[in-house]
């Protein structure tokens, strides 16, 4: 090979490692030239999770005055069963949905199939009640590490006196549904798998909101 030939392969190399990398896979043009109106993969998520993102955008921005914390926004959607990953921590900043198992109260669910039927705020129901509610600290309680909640609507004024919390145990780990089908029932408590529940230790407590509902958001 002449030094002319060389000078050539050095000049083709250098050209194609300044393309960005995005564009060096991609197939030639009918020319026989790279194509460069490629567009990029957009990012997409399901239209569960835009729904969800819509819901906590929305609650946020209705509760905005008594919300410590913006960021992550959790929303249950009680209209699924509890069989179902239906706490989703929403984040806002990033975009971004993530699902988790929770638990719902038996006075709320009396027959035990994993469907919630009613809401209820009314002391001693041991039913979830629906509504908006703020964390606050962390505390021990039966359950191990908790966290303090406080209803900010009428249909869960009552949350803080009723000792309704968000909390780890056992009846609601995974494990359950291969063995039963559904998650065990709280006295009216948010409860979480034992490993789930570090994830709102970090991501939902001190001034964040919780909406929940029958939402059917999918």
């Amino acid at each position: 090979m002449d030094r002319r030939s060389l000078l050539t392969g050095a000049v083709a190399t250098g050209a194609l490692a300044a393309l960005p990398s995005r564009l060096l896979g991609q197939a030639p043009n009918e020319a026989g030239g790279l194509s460069l109106t490629a567009p990029a993969t957009p990012f997409t998520i399901s239209d569960q999770h835009r729904r969800v993102l819509a819901v906590a955008r929305e609650q946020l921005e209705r509760t905005r005055a008594q919300v410590w914390r913006g960021d992550v926004v959790g929303v249950i959607d009680f209209a699924l069963p509890s069989s179902l990953p239906r706490f989703h921590f929403a984040n806002l900043e990033a975009g971004t949905v993530r699902s988790f198992l929770v638990a719902h109260g038996r006075g709320s669910d009396p027959e035990h199939d994993g469907f919630l039927k009613t809401f209820s705020n009314q002391p001693n129901s041991f039913a979830t009640s629906r509504g908006a509610y703020i964390t606050y600290e962390w505390y021990k309680g039966k359950y191990g590490t908790s966290i303090r909640l406080n209803g900010i609507d009428a249909d869960n004024s009552n949350v803080l006196n009723r000792a309704i919390v968000l909390h780890p145990a056992w009846y609601a780990n995974e494990d359950m549904l291969a063995k039963w089908g559904k998650l065990g029932r709280s006295d009216g408590c948010f409860a979480m798998g034992e490993t789930d529940f570090n994830e709102a230790l970090w991501h939902l407590s001190g001034g964040r909101l919780i909406f929940a509902d029958k939402l059917g958001l999918g």
